[in-house]
């Protein structure tokens, strides 16, 4: 077998040093059968966006034996271009001083990577100059690596990142002044700002990232997992003592999910080659990352985060995006959090479903919303987890609503979000969805919707929440008085009404009260 190649961002060492290559060039060959000039794409972090600029580079550069084997090959010439290559990833731009030198360092490398010394002062004009020098002997390829990165590192101090956003606007504006020296642009980056953003000056930039066309162009497809990874999956399902269906089935739960058209869904790579690599199901690309500035904003927002699991948005949430008007939805959609499960229709409009991908990301990020929200940390978080998890698996109420009652009596004061009821409903979700509870929040009925639904092997726990010293009563009332039970009675279960009074000055659940109904 070839060496997984984690990590692995070069296209030559890959080939050159027998890495495993996932054949994508059948879709990168889109870009040139369909005549496009400029480009752009964003995906998420670790989801092969720089091997891609990598192979980009190799096919203008005329490489074609690099490509002996695959696809694209016999598609190809040795036909070169010159190329401008820019990468944002580990470069300075901390200040819009530094974003400058940065920016022209960048261009001066290439310049002498061609022989050209330039002579203009200035990164736009560095820029105009480099381009056409090189035109001299043949249109120019230019290839932009995470072009967001001078950005995105400065989300949560707004007036940098707009400085450095402005700057990029003037550096890309070039782009449109000197289109007829220019073969093909490739920009990629994870954040997809709104176009008069960054790009106003680009009117003909394509922008491919929901495009049903190269909507698998990144990640691994089910068939491509089933061709290229059967013998690391086989010895796999052989040391855990499984079937061959049985693993597949839990990396599809674990690993697979993402889409950007509502049809198409692929891995994430990192991922899946480090599932193999290690021979264990773990939080592989949410390591990566810690969403710390994510989980902050949405606590700051007070969002429904129960929402996340079925989020029904319209085509204009994923053009909303920019520095002056960070909405929550489109972020988490960008950088991985959220994907597309479904398009529909309402009245000839475009809707779509989002939620979370697979198990690693909601597990990941409910987990560290948790932390957020409470205060603690992972470790003791996955030992509340389990023993509340223990106590719904045995049906055991009071040892369950106990054990949330010590968690909220331990959450710092300082973290505690006030008497706002939804605040209690978002630990309480969290503890339940990461305890393996099949919970529903927020259940319609024709009557209202019900605060919380908990169902077990073989009871349904209907929940009210009423925040009040001694409102548990009422909470039980409102349950029976709204006729909640009516649409769980036939479903051969054990239907138990829970009504939980909170209680402000204590900062915790104060008493509840329970009625168990006959199952029919």
């Amino acid at each position: 077998m070839k060496y997984l190649p984690i990590g692995i961002q070069t296209f030559s060492s890959l080939i050159e040093e027998n890495y495993l290559y996932v054949d994508k060039t059948k879709d990168i060959y889109e870009f040139f059968a369909r005549g496009g000039k400029y480009y752009f794409l964003s995906r998420p972090r670790r989801f092969g966006k720089s091997l891609l600029v990598s192979i980009l580079k190799e096919i203008f550069s005329g490489n074609k034996e690099l490509f002996k084997g695959l696809w694209i090959y016999d598609k190809l010439d040795r036909h070169t271009h010159p190329i401008i290559h820019l990468d944002f990833l580990g470069k300075k731009y901390g200040s819009p001083g530094e974003l400058e030198e940065t920016l022209e360092f960048m261009l001066n490398a290439n310049a002498r990577g061609h022989g050209i010394e330039l002579e203009e002062k200035g990164y736009d004009k560095q820029f105009n100059e480099l381009i056409k020098k090189l035109a001299q002997q043949d249109k120019v390829v230019i290839l932009v690596d995470e072009y967001d990165k001078p950005i995105i590192n400065h989300i949560e101090n707004p007036a940098a990142a707009k400085e450095n956003r402005d700057i990029l606007r003037t550096f890309y504006e070039v782009l449109k002044s000197a289109d007829e020296y220019i073969k093909f642009v490739f920009i990629t980056g994870v954040s997809k700002f709104s176009k008069v953003s960054i790009f106003s000056g680009l009117n003909n930039l394509r922008d491919i990232t929901m495009s049903a066309s190269f909507s698998t162009l990144l990640g691994y497809g089910e068939a491509e997992l089933q061709r290229y990874f059967s013998r690391h999956m086989k010895q796999m399902a052989d040391k855990m003592g499984i079937t061959g269906d049985s693993l597949g089935e839990k990396i599809r739960r674990w690993y697979n999910g993402y889409s950007w058209d509502g049809k198409n869904f692929v891995y994430n790579p990192l991922s899946i080659l480090s599932l193999f690599q290690e021979n264990s199901f773990e939080n592989f690309w949410f390591s990566t990352g810690t969403p710390t500035f994510l989980t902050r904003i949405i606590k700051n927002s007070r969002r429904d985060i129960s929402k996340f699991d079925d989020l029904p948005v319209s085509s204009y949430t994923f053009d909303s995006f920019d520095v002056e008007n960070l909405e929550i939805t489109p972020l988490l959609f960008q950088t991985g959090y959220l994907t597309i499960k479904e398009v529909f229709y309402i009245n000839e409009k475009k809707r779509y479903r989002l939620s979370y991908p697979n198990k690693e990301v909601r597990d990941s990020f409910l987990t560290y919303l948790f932390q957020e929200y409470t205060g603690k940390e992972i470790d003791i978080s996955s030992q509340v987890m389990d023993r509340i998890g223990k106590a719904l698996a045995e049906d055991d109420l009071d040892r369950l609503l106990g054990e949330i009652k010590s968690l909220f009596a331990s959450i710092p004061y300082h973290i505690f979000m006030g008497e706002k009821e939804a605040y209690y409903h978002t630990v309480i979700y969290l503890i339940l969805k990461l305890s393996g509870a099949d919970i529903i929040p927020e259940d319609p009925t024709n009557m209202g919707r019900l605060d919380a639904v908990l169902e077990t092997g073989n009871k349904i726990y209907i929940m009210e929440f009423k925040i009040g010293k001694g409102k548990e009563q009422a909470a039980l009332d409102q349950i029976k008085r709204k006729n909640y039970p009516e649409k769980f009675l036939n479903r051969g279960k054990e239907v138990i009404l829970v009504g939980v009074g909170l209680d402000p000055q204590q900062r915790n659940i104060g008493n509840f009260v329970i009625e168990k109904l006959p199952c029919k």
